[in-house]
């Protein structure tokens, strides 16, 4: 009986061992996922900043070629054509 009971002992400090280490995990887990998202959260911060700067290029660019850059002339016209297009459509629309 009593190699039973060392048993049952050995068996309850292996399972409290493993219950300790399962606690551990559970806080690094929701440790790490918290970090996660402020990471994701930064990236998306990132990402707006970058869609902002972009826009911001792509005003300049357009600007530097209505004043006379040669740099970027054939993409105003391209871009006043697809305008064009869409006032066009847009009176289409509203005259039906």
């Amino acid at each position: 009986m009593s190699e039973l009971l060392k048993l049952v002992d050995s068996l309850e400090v292996r399972l409290l061992s493993v219950i300790e280490r399962l606690e551990e995990k559970v806080q690094i887990n929701k440790q790490l996922t918290k970090e996660l998202a402020l990471k994701e959260e930064k990236n998306k911060q990132q990402d707006a900043i970058l869609v902002d700067w972009e826009e911001k290029y792509e005003a300049l660019k357009l600007t530097s070629s209505m004043l006379g850059s040669e740099d970027y002339k054939r993409e105003t016209k391209l871009k006043i054509n697809a305008l064009i297009r869409e006032i066009d459509h847009c009176i289409t629309q509203l005259s039906k």
